[in-house]
């Protein structure tokens, strides 16, 4: 059976990505920090879909994290067929206010953890001419982000390595996709501190269904995944505006 990986699995948009792969007959690695509540989901998804789930718990903040989970699944014999990058974190605030560990942080795990495991994960798949990697980024990408500027430009950079990545693979048999979701029914809100706009929960989608959008994308071998109408019309209208008046605009929005 193909085995899938998918980092941030414990909770959110991963989580349910976790489920919809296990459904789809592929064992799962869950990677997350909190071992606890990935055990609980490995235990379930065994149950569901009698399908192998091991748990990893890795926290890619750190250095060297990456490196130690690639050793884990070797010591497992584990081959990845499909990486999943999906843990990820934001913070609300002016980028002189912020702690500059917290926001050293995101890019550890926003784009270093994702650049580096794909990286060491992608050979195998390129050499079996099979399988494939899905990055979970967001609409920010298309904008910079003032009051959440680290946030916004992790994203670019997530939307561009995935594009540059995709033409680097293509005949190889090595699929990679972006979903690229807006506001989304999970924790992020309240630990980036989103959640107090009104505009962020009146437009967030359930997780579930950014999660089915996305995995019916990844299997149709899509490029770009944006869940939802609303989020594809404001990334279209996005284009359609100079970057010095969308900059403004979201400063005006995320005001701290």
């Amino acid at each position: 059976m193909p085995t899938t990986l998918i980092t941030g699995a414990s909770s959110g948009i991963g989580l349910e990505l976790a489920k919809l792969f296990a459904a789809g007959g592929d064992d799962v690695v869950l990677v997350a920090r909190r071992e606890d509540e990935l055990e609980r989901l490995a235990d379930d998804l065994r149950s569901q879909h009698k399908i192998k789930a091991t748990v990893v718990p890795v926290d890619l903040s750190q250095p060297g994290a990456t490196d130690d989970l690639v050793n884990a699944l070797a010591e497992r014999d584990l081959v990845i067929d499909h990486l999943v990058n999906n843990a990820g974190f934001g913070a609300l605030g002016k980028f002189a206010d912020l702690s500059a560990d917290r926001q050293t942080s995101m890019v550890m795990v926003n784009i270093v953890a994702l650049t580096r495991l794909t990286r060491l994960l992608l050979p195998g798949m390129i050499e079996r001419g099979r399988g494939g990697v899905l990055n979970v980024g967001s609409i920010a990408a298309y904008q910079a982000g003032p009051n959440m500027s680290v946030y916004y430009a992790t994203k670019a950079y997530v939307l561009s390595f995935t594009e540059g990545l995709r033409e680097e693979l293509a005949g190889t048999g090595v699929n990679v996709s972006l979903l690229a979701p807006g506001p989304t029914e999970t924790g992020f809100g309240d630990d980036s501190g989103m959640g107090k706009f009104d505009f962020f929960a009146a437009a967030a989608m359930p997780a579930a269904a950014v999660a089915k959008a996305g995995y019916d994308g990844y299997q149709n071998k899509e490029d770009i995944i944006i869940p939802g109408w609303r989020n594809r019309l404001m990334v279209t209208g996005v284009g359609f505006l100079p970057r010095f008046a969308t900059r403004k605009l979201v400063g005006k929005i995320q005001k701290v």
